[in-house]
């Protein structure tokens, strides 16, 4: 069943669809890094290697999350269901707006609701994290490639 949702990336709406997704996981994550720290600041701190792991790593994270979001699309229009990894893709970017993203703006979210904390500084402007939402962006593709090859109800669609 993956092959044939792999196949369906191939035509034009799902390319438009993957592409307008990608733009908009990149404005995100994008966002959520100029929020913890402008990457000027970064390259006076901590120098230009950390800047350009960061790119590469906003590239990659937002691919993979184009790539996932394709994925569950192609499952639902193929069996009528969306399949569970699909929603990883939206917890990394929560647990990337709550780690690394905009710290007044979390800690007043939390105070809201009882939670009061105090805030260290993250090392390295978030990368450790920004790497373990990676691996949750990974977690979530192999459970979705898992499901779409074990799906219990198949659904024949006629184009």
């Amino acid at each position: 069943m993956f092959k044939t949702i792999l196949s369906m990336q191939k035509q034009k709406k799902y390319i438009i669809q993957g592409v307008i997704t990608f733009i908009v996981f990149m404005v995100l994550y994008f966002v959520l890094d100029f929020l913890n720290m402008t990457y000027n600041e970064m390259i006076i701190e901590y120098g230009l290697f950390l800047v350009v792991v960061n790119i590469i790593l906003n590239i990659i994270m937002s691919a993979l999350s184009a790539f996932m979001w394709n994925v569950s699309t192609g499952l639902v229009k193929l069996t009528g269901r969306e399949g569970k990894g699909s929603m990883l893709s939206g917890l990394a970017y929560l647990f990337g707006l709550l780690t690394y993203g905009c710290t007044p703006c979390v800690i007043a979210l939390f105070a809201t609701i009882g939670i009061t904390f105090s805030v260290a500084a993250l090392p390295l402007a978030g990368l450790p994290y920004k790497f373990l939402a990676l691996v949750i962006l990974g977690l979530g593709l192999v459970w979705l490639i898992y499901e779409a090859n074990h799906v219990k109800c198949k659904v024949k669609i006629d184009e």
